[in-house]
């Protein structure tokens, strides 16, 4: 009797579907992970925006001269596009400012806001994009995970 040296086909293609089974379930949690990463960018801007407009505010006594932008820079970011302009009210005394995803770098149906009371919110749109599918937005929160946990 001959000794057998290797793997046979049939090995070699029950370890080849294991591997696609464990992927299948790896990718879509892997891509969550990432997503959550990018998140941090557009919390860290929009907190560091409400610290120089309060600033400015104590200096000015308002938020800035234009309903068009703040009274401070607002910050430069990679995956989320930061706005900031008179709020509700109308009026230099409010402001909401805005971090909207870019959809070039995977971050497009994200918009987060916090306006000069600290109301924070997020809206999720387009959710067939790949990034934000399956995520809901909130209203009294910034949506940090899928299921519109704060």
């Amino acid at each position: 009797m001959k000794r057998s040296l290797g793997f046979s086909l049939i090995e070699l293609l029950i370890v080849i579907a294991v591997i696609g089974i464990i992927a299948s379930f790896a990718m879509p949690a892997y891509r969550d992970y990432v997503t959550r990463g990018k998140l941090v960018e557009a919390f860290s801007a929009l907190g560091d925006l409400r610290v120089r407009l309060e600033q400015y505010y104590q200096d000015n006594r308002n938020y800035g001269s234009t309903a068009a932008a703040c009274g401070v820079a607002v910050p430069t970011s990679r995956y989320f596009a930061v706005t900031c302009n008179w709020g509700a009210g109308g009026t230099n005394q409010t402001y909401t400012a805005t971090a909207t995803g870019i959809a070039s770098e995977g971050m497009g149906g994200f918009v987060y806001t916090i306006t000069e009371a600290n109301a924070r919110a997020t809206t999720i749109t387009g959710g067939s994009a790949a990034a934000s599918a399956g995520w809901t937005g909130n209203a009294t929160c910034w949506v940090r995970n899928k299921g519109a946990v704060c």
